[in-house]
């Protein structure tokens, strides 16, 4: 019996050894921030999530999150040991390269977010050069109007028309963002666009959708008393509804490049421009496959803006 007890409190004793796959859930919940999210991540249920953090928790003696109604905030140790499950994936990554080609290749998953406008009008063709550079890489691409959390690594890379670059993002600007009122060629030109005449056509905006957009918010000060015919919850959806002749609609002019159907009737509403920025996690400039396609956004993105 007394073997027995002290076998056993040498086992207690014995320092918890961390796994790969530890580190691995640990990283998925600082990123996710919910165990549901966490989950989605690592392909398993919430309730394993819960019991792995439990038994690290358990085996190292100290609590790794900090657990809300918001979700689980991790602790000084919890950051730290997620930065290392970071550092691990890099290199696995850097390995794989070498495994797979020649070092300066890059493979792997990059995620996108931006708008529906930018993506058609911008990045898709952006993207297209890089099949040559980088066969490996592939494009999780997303499209919406809220910005996606680079902190949580929803997205590796976003690109959105902003005037704050928070401090914690790498920024780099591409541009300004010009706009025009567009109609249908079929609608033929209309000189002047003074409130009376503006207040007489149908307009299709997204106002419910981007209450702040800045084309919201000029034609809201410029025609307070027009109401829009149509409303939609994007720019492209604009675009296209204008192309029918249902309408009148701002419009950036980087998307209507090569339209013969719309009419230009405005000359660039410069009140109504905007900034668009380049946006990726400082974290993330150290792997090799997001930094690649960062830096080719960077400069094929900015020239497309330039063009006329």
């Amino acid at each position: 019996m007394t073997v027995y007890v002290e076998a056993t409190m040498k086992r207690e004793q014995m320092p918890y050894t961390l796994s790969a796959s530890d580190l691995h859930v640990v990283l998925a919940l600082v990123r996710g921030g919910t165990l549901a999210r966490a989950s989605e991540r690592l392909g398993i249920a919430g309730a394993t999530v819960f019991r792995a953090v439990q038994r690290i928790e358990s085996g190292l003696g100290q609590r790794l999150f900090e657990r809300s109604r918001a979700g689980y905030q991790p602790t000084e140790l919890g950051a730290a040991l997620a930065e290392q499950a970071e550092a691990i994936a890099l290199n696995l990554e850097a390995a794989q390269s070498i495994a797979q080609g020649s070092p300066e290749q890059v493979s792997g998953s990059v995620n996108i977010t931006t708008t529906d406008a930018v993506l058609h009008g911008l990045v898709a063709s952006a993207l297209k050069p890089l099949d040559a550079r980088h066969p490996r890489i592939s494009y999780v691409l997303h499209t919406g109007n809220e910005i996606a959390d680079l902190v949580r690594h929803d997205a590796d890379i976003a690109i959105r028309a902003t005037k704050d670059v928070p401090v914690h993002l790498i920024g780099k600007h591409l541009g300004a963002i010009q706009v025009a009122l567009f109609a249908s060629r079929e609608h033929g030109p209309i000189e002047g666009m003074n409130a009376d005449q503006a207040a007489k056509l149908s307009w299709i905006a997204p106002d419910d959708a981007l209450p702040g957009h800045p084309s919201v918010v000029w034609r809201k000060r410029q025609f307070p008393k027009i109401r829009p015919k149509y409303r939609v919850n994007s720019i492209l959806t604009v675009m296209e509804l204008v192309a029918l002749g249902m309408g009148v609609g701002i419009l950036p002019t980087f998307l209507v490049r090569g339209r013969n159907d719309l009419l230009q009737l405005t000359d660039i509403i410069k009140d109504s421009q905007t900034e668009l920025w380049l946006l990726m996690h400082r974290e993330s400039r150290h792997r090799r496959r997001v930094s690649a396609v960062f830096e080719h956004l960077h400069h094929s993105l900015g020239d497309a803006l330039r063009q006329p």
